[in-house]
């Protein structure tokens, strides 16, 4: 694929500006998409909300809850922009057909849900940010944040939640990480930041049957609550079905990856079939150079896990 018939170039990062405009760019060409916000993050950053479809049932696709993982915001936008156009030519992204699919289903994208972890992993942190001694602090006194995962004041989001986490509080002591880091630190308490806290009330709003959360890097697909195993109805054969689909091994994560995520949460709360899917192999952060790869082995099943549902 040549770089002008690329949808997202790889000239530049893909940061928050740039998905902010790519985003306008898609409902200029496909007003029948709604755009939304689920809230704003700790500095004050929008949070979007794509949602393609009108159907009853409903699945959500969340992108960056890490910073330096970014490219998960880059394979969502691709996959709307692709729906989009198959929508509007009556075409197939996989066993049924995007007109059908869209009638029949709803999917809600919320591409970055760590808006300000981007900026700071690809743009470091601004000298007026009210956080910037702190911060550097947190950062072992470096201006390098690329490999930053955490929010703006160094929670990460994905070990915010209320699953597992006293239990990971006390792993979190024995690591020394006390009020803030780079990554693993899980917040004072559950939902304690504005992007966990915002996704929540979302979800519990609009109780989708099933979730997706995209991460880098590992080729593989966590479907349990990983504390204790628990999985909900019918939820290994959609994680073989996405096996089927990508590639990716279905696995269990190890150490403290067990712990406070989004998709151990959706499972304890709702009893309904979620997933974690590491997307890409390599050290983290994936290159933009790896997107096209990768896109091509997770899109067909971005397009199928709405009707295993």
């Amino acid at each position: 694929m040549s770089e002008k018939d690329r949808f997202i170039s790889q000239s530049k990062p893909f940061d928050y500006d740039t998905m902010l405009q790519l985003i306008y760019e898609i409902k200029d060409k496909f007003p029948f998409i709604k755009i939304g916000s689920i809230g704003e993050s700790l500095l004050g950053r929008s949070l979007p909300l794509i949602t393609l479809g009108k159907g009853k049932k409903s699945v959500i696709y969340i992108g960056a809850h890490h910073g330096m993982e970014w490219i998960t915001s880059a394979l969502l936008l691709n996959f709307v922009n692709d729906f989009c156009n198959d929508y509007v030519n009556g075409r197939c992204g996989s066993e049924i057909s995007s007109r059908v699919l869209f009638e029949t289903r709803k999917i809600f994208i919320i591409p970055m849900l760590n808006p300000d972890g981007v900026d700071y992993a690809i743009n470091g942190i601004s000298d007026q940010n009210a956080l910037l001694s702190r911060i550097i602090k947190m950062n072992d006194g470096s201006n390098d944040f690329s490999h930053w995962q955490a929010n703006a004041r160094g929670v990460d989001l994905n070990h915010n939640y209320s699953a597992g986490f006293k239990e990971y509080k006390i792993i979190e002591r024995e690591m020394n990480i006390i009020n803030g880091a780079p990554g693993k630190y899980s917040g004072e308490h559950p939902e304690s930041e504005p992007e966990t806290r915002a996704l929540c009330n979302f979800v519990r709003l609009q109780m989708p049957e099933l979730a997706i959360s995209l991460h880098t890097q590992g080729e593989e697909i966590y479907f349990t609550s990983n504390q204790n195993q628990n999985q909900a109805h019918n939820s290994l054969s959609i994680a073989r079905t996405i096996s089927r689909l990508t590639g990716y091994k279905i696995s269990f994560p190890m150490g403290t990856a067990k712990y406070g995520g989004f998709t151990d949460w959706f499972i304890e709360e709702f009893d309904r079939p979620s997933f974690t899917i590491e997307c890409g192999l390599g050290k983290n952060p994936l290159p933009f150079s790896d997107h096209d790869d990768i896109y091509s082995r997770i899109k067909r099943s971005l397009y199928t896990i709405p009707i295993l549902i």
